[in-house]
């Protein structure tokens, strides 16, 4: 197995009432390149956690996160920043859209952070809102979308800079049954079409069952 993602004794705890609540309870998962893994679990029970270590956005107290070989937690600040950019994408249940800009202007951000210049990035951003659906809104804001068209215009963004692993924190939570399935749908079809490696945090069974394995956080563990 060409193993992509490995982590190993992740241990994260939370200050609760003066004593020290631990989540994340020296947690290990292996992923292969090109697997898609669903992390399920009650509410409350670590995924959304689990996956901002796994992103970057947060730090375990213990453990190692390799990612293509590069050992996350040995990086640093403006490291770890660069890296997210060139490798990670990141979907939210609530889209965290920039209400002032156009879908285009939103999608464009990951790409101008990186230094790329604005013609070269609104080509590139129009092309990845193409490849989602919503070529024809790139001139619209957030507020003149639906939720559904927001979650993709989301997912064009998380996708601009051609990441090599997608991680998705409830994408169809926020959304009613038939669009959520069709968003689902449309993050298998993107999975597979840019041979990406992901790992998708749902309560929604359908979306899980697309996946190669279903793991549930329970007591701070995968099983």
């Amino acid at each position: 197995m060409n193993e992509f993602l490995v982590v190993r004794d992740l241990t994260k705890c939370f200050p609760s009432g003066g004593e020290r609540l631990e989540v994340l309870t020296g947690l290990s998962l292996r992923v292969a390149q090109g697997e898609m893994i669903a992390v399920t679990g009650v509410s409350g029970s670590g995924k959304s956690t689990l996956l901002h270590i796994l992103g970057g956005m947060d730090r375990p107290d213990r453990g190692s996160i390799r990612i293509g070989g590069m050992e996350l937690l040995d990086l640093s600040g403006e490291e770890l920043s660069g890296f997210r950019n060139r490798t990670l994408g990141f979907v939210f249940q609530f889209h965290h859209l920039l209400p002032e800009f156009t879908a285009a202007e939103n999608v464009m951000m990951p790409l101008l952070l990186r230094g790329i210049a604005a013609p070269q990035a609104r080509i590139e951003a129009q092309a990845a809102l193409d490849d989602v659906g919503v070529g024809a809104r790139a001139g619209h804001r957030p507020g003149q979308l639906s939720g559904g068209e927001q979650q993709r215009v989301a997912i064009a963004r998380a996708l601009v800079s051609k990441p090599r692993l997608l991680l998705a924190d409830e994408p169809t939570g926020n959304l009613d049954p038939h669009t959520g399935e069709t968003i689902g749908a449309l993050i298998e079809a993107l999975h597979e079409r840019h041979g990406l490696t992901s790992i998708l945090v749902t309560h929604n069974p359908r979306l899980a069952e697309v996946c190669s394995r279903i793991y549930r956080l329970e007591n701070g563990m995968l099983v």
